[in-house]
Parts: structure tokens; sequence; C-alpha cells
């Protein structure tokens, strides 16, 4: 059974991809190329709201087969995530007002954690180039869990590190998987929308927020 170290401490834990950066449509892009090299077409909306929040290996898999050994499976991975580095580099950014919401947090003495589907190679690209990693208690990447979003080890395994109930977590996310995966969890959810409009997460009733970017939100009123 997992044990929470201070159940009273209370968390942040953001998704990377489409939360703290607004790139989903270059990971998109990136399995399009991918899959278009191997004479493959997909549909990019549905492909995304059927695989955001899922590991590479897990999405490899589903779409090319099962049989895939370990190190086949990890060569096609690292091709398609070097495509999705090149597209994405030149405009690497956070969402507006992620910075001025976590120093809010820090001030308040909330953790803050990462729970990504990410390899660690993205990981580094991303909290790395925008000198980010340093603001978090911890990052739980894809390599750190078993299985990706919707289940809910990821967060889960956040929150232990934190030293942090499920019930005194907040999830940033931007895709059904990754609010399902914090539903599973226990975990209350804000939802930004820089991939999909809000009538898409209309089913969840662990959602509290449905904002644009950060700046929108207040952390008393997101604790109250």
């Amino acid at each position: 059974m997992t044990q929470f170290l201070n159940p009273a401490k209370r968390a942040l834990i953001f998704d990377m991809d489409g939360t703290i950066v607004d790139n989903m449509a270059f990971h998109t892009q990136s399995w399009v190329t991918f899959f278009e090299r191997r004479g493959r077409d997909i549909d990019a909306d549905e492909f995304f709201r059927t695989t955001a929040g899922r590991q590479g290996k897990e999405i490899i898999r589903s779409h090319m087969g099962e049989h895939l050994a370990d190190d086949e499976v990890a060569v096609l991975n690292h091709e398609k995530e070097a495509v999705y580095r090149e597209l994405y580099a030149p405009h690497l950014k956070s969402v507006a007002g992620f910075e001025d919401l976590i120093a809010d947090a820090r001030t308040q003495g909330i953790a803050l954690a990462v729970g990504t589907a990410a390899p660690p190679a993205n990981v580094e690209f991303t909290l790395g180039g925008l000198d980010l990693r340093h603001h978090f208690d911890t990052v739980v990447g894809a390599t750190d869990v078993a299985r990706g979003k919707p289940h809910p080890d990821v967060f889960m395994e956040a929150a232990r590190r934190c030293g942090a109930a499920p019930g005194d977590c907040i999830v940033f996310e931007d895709a059904p998987l990754g609010v399902e995966a914090a539903r599973r969890a226990g975990m209350r959810t804000v939802v930004i929308t820089t991939t999909l409009p809000a009538e898409a997460f209309a089913e969840f009733d662990n959602v509290i927020a449905i904002v644009s970017d950060f700046s929108e939100l207040s952390l008393d009123a997101l604790f109250a």
C-alpha cells in the first residue's frame, strides 16, 4: 500500500507536454511524419485524443505490433522524438502565467512536481531548455513508472515523492487521458485548453477549473 509521508502537505503536479509548454501540435506532427515514412496515414485529431499522455513505447506497440522487441521499440521511439525536438526547438517557451504561478506556490510552501509520459531526453529538452527543472521537488517521467496515462501511476508516484496525499494534490493537464489518470489517482484537476476545447472534458467530475493559461488561476481559490 502506498504511504504518504505528510498528509497535510499540498502539491501541484504538472503534466509537461501541452501543459507547461504548448507543444502538442508538434508532437502530433512528428507522429504523422514518423508514420508517413512507413507508408501509413493517421488522423491527427483522433490520434491526439487516443494517445496524448501514453508513453511512446505504448503508442508504437499499439500501432505497429505488440510483438516488437524492446530494443526495436527504443530505436523507433528515439527516431520519433528526435523529429519532435527538431520541429519544436524554435518555438520552445512556457505557457503564459506558468512561472508566476509556481513562484506563488513556492512562497506558500506548496510542493511542485512534474508527472509526464515524456522520455528523459524530452524532459531535459523542455525543462532544461527553459531553466525550469530546479523549481520542482521531483520530476516523474516515462522511465519511472511502468504504465502511462490513463493509469494513475505517474501522478501517484509524484505525490508519494512530494509527501502529499492524493486529496491534497492538484493536477494540471491538457488531455483527457491525463485527466482520467488524475481521477483514478483521486486528484482534482485544472485543465489548460492549449489543445482541446472545454467541451472535451465535460464528463470528468474531478475538473475544478478550465482555463486557457495559468494567468487566469489563483492558488487560494483552487485550494479553497
